[in-house]
C-alpha cells in the first residue's frame, strides 16, 4: 500500500490520478489531498476518498473547507507554506503527485524531491526553471522522479531499462539514440488563417481537439508554448542536447511521442488521449495496473499523419527552443512571462498574437542573473512577471 500526497489535487491531472487510484484501491491510499482555492471539489473529494490531510494552500479556503467537512472523518486541515513543504517531506509519505500548474508548483515539488520521495512529474515548470538545481536534488537525495506528462511518459516507455533508471543523467549516445520526437497535436488553430489569429477569443483558444485540460494549459497548447516548455523538460529529463530533441506536428494524438535510434528503428507510445494512461504507469513502475482507459482501437484511429512545425503560426515554440539553448536564466524568464500573457488573454487584456510578442519582450529586457538556489529562481521569476505585467499595460 502506497501513501499518496496529490499536489493538484481538484485540477484535471488530481481527478484523473484519483480515477487511478480507486481503480486500484488495495494498492494505494490517499493520505493527504492538496488544493488552492477550490473548497467546494476539495470537500467533494475529501469526503470520497478520506485523507488524512487536506491542505488549503488559500488559508481562508481552509478556514471555509474546515467548516464544512463532517467531523466524523477526522481530516486535518492545514494550510501555510511551511506546513506543505513538510507535508510532502514527511515520513508516512512514500509517493507525490506534483500537479500543481506553474511556478507555484516548484517549492512543494522541489521539497518532495528532495525528501527522496518518489515524485510523479506533472509540473513541467519545476524542471524549465530549476533544471540543474532539480536534477541535482534528485540525484543527492535518491528520489525517483518519473515523467507524467504523455510526452515525456511515451519516450521514458520507449527507452532502455538502463536510461529509464538514470532519469536526468542519460547517455542517450551510448544508448544508440539519434533523437527524441516530442509530438504535439498544434491545437486549436493548426489550420486556421494566419490573418484570423489575432482575433481568437479564449473559449477557441480552449478548445482543444483531442485533451481535456485546463484553461492556462490549454492556451499553452494553441500557441505550442506547451510544447516548447516540454522540449525544455525533456532536456533535462533525458539529459538530451538540443541537437537530439524535434518537435512533430501529429493532429491526431495517437503517438505521444516517439524515440530515433542509431539503427534506424523508431519505437513510439501510442494510446488514447487519456492522461490516466501515464499517470498509471507512473504509479505502478515498472508493473502495470489498470488505469480505467479504454484499449486503442486500431481500426478507429485511421489514419495518422505528421507535419512540420511552422514557427510563423507558432512563434511561443520558437522562443521556447531558443530559451533553452541560452540557459537556465532564459527559461526562468520565458515561463513567468507566459503564466503573466497567458492570463491576461484569459481576462481579454491582450490578443492572443500578444502572447508571443509580450514573452520575447520579456526575454530580451529582464536583466538576469547566475541561478545559485531556489531563491535566486523565485526572484528571477518575480522580475520576470514585474517586467511582463509593465509590458502588458503599455500595450493597452
Amino acid at each position: 500500500m502506497q501513501n499518496m500526497v496529490i499536489l493538484g489535487a481538484t485540477g484535471s491531472i488530481g481527478a484523473s490520478t484519483l480515477s487511478v487510484v480507486a481503480c486500484n484501491p488495495e494498492q494505494y491510499k490517499v493520505y493527504a489531498l492538496v488544493a488552492h482555492t477550490n473548497v467546494e471539489k476539495m470537500l467533494q473529494i475529501c469526503i470520497a476518498h478520506q485523507p488524512k490531510i487536506a491542505h488549503m494552500v488559500d488559508s481562508k479556503a481552509a478556514t471555509a473547507l474546515k467548516a464544512q467537512l463532517p467531523s466524523s472523518l477526522n481530516i486535518e486541515v492545514t494550510t501555510g507554506e511551511d506546513e506543505l513543504l513538510a507535508l510532502v517531506s514527511a515520513a508516512e509519505v512514500d509517493t507525490v503527485m506534483a500537479a500543481i500548474v506553474g511556478a507555484a508548483g516548484l517549492p512543494s515539488t522541489l521539497a518532495a524531491v528532495k525528501a527522496g520521495k518518489r515524485v510523479l512529474l506533472a509540473n513541467k515548470e519545476s524542471l524549465v526553471m530549476s533544471g540543474q538545481l532539480f536534477i541535482e536534488a534528485m540525484q543527492h537525495s535518491g528520489a525517483q522522479v518519473l515523467p507524467v506528462d504523455s510526452e515525456h511518459n511515451a519516450i521514458f516507455q520507449c527507452l532502455s531499462e538502463r536510461s529509464q533508471l538514470e532519469i536526468g543523467r542519460c547517455d542517450l549516445a551510448g544508448a544508440g539514440v539519434s533523437h527524441i520526437l516530442l509530438t504535439g497535436s498544434g491545437g486549436p488553430f493548426l489550420t486556421s488563417d494566419l490573418s484570423l489569429l489575432p482575433a481568437m477569443t479564449p473559449e477557441q483558444a480552449c478548445k482543444h481537439p483531442n485533451w481535456s485540460m485546463g484553461r492556462k494549459i490549454s492556451v499553452d497548447s494553441a500557441t505550442m508554448m506547451n510544447k516548447g516548455l516540454e522540449y525544455i523538460e525533456a532536456r533535462w529529463l533525458f539529459n538530451a542536447s538540443p541537437e537530439q530533441l524535434k518537435v512533430v506536428i501529429h493532429p491526431q494524438s495517437v503517438i505521444h511521442s516517439m524515440v530515433q535510434y542509431r539503427d534506424g528503428s523508431v519505437l513510439a507510445q501510442l494510446g488514447n488521449p487519456d492522461m490516466r494512461t501515464p499517470i498509471a504507469h507512473c504509479m505502478s513502475f515498472p508493473e502495470r495496473i489498470t488505469s480505467g482507459v479504454e484499449p486503442l482501437d486500431f481500426f478507429k484511429v485511421g489514419q495518422l499523419s505528421f507535419l512540420e512545425p511552422d514557427f510563423n503560426r507558432f512563434p511561443c515554440l520558437a522562443l521556447a527552443i531558443e530559451a533553452c539553448k541560452q540557459g537556465q536564466e532564459a527559461t526562468t524568464v520565458v515561463n513567468a512571462a507566459n503564466e503573466i500573457s497567458v492570463q491576461a488573454f484569459l481576462d481579454g487584456k491582450i490578443r492572443f498574437t500578444d502572447i508571443a510578442k509580450i514573452n520575447e519582450q520579456s526575454l530580451i529586457n529582464t536583466a538576469t542573473h547566475p541561478l545559485n538556489n531556489i531563491e535566486d529562481i523565485l526572484a528571477l521569476d518575480t522580475q520576470s512577471r514585474r517586467y511582463t505585467l509593465e509590458a502588458i499595460s503599455k500595450l493597452n
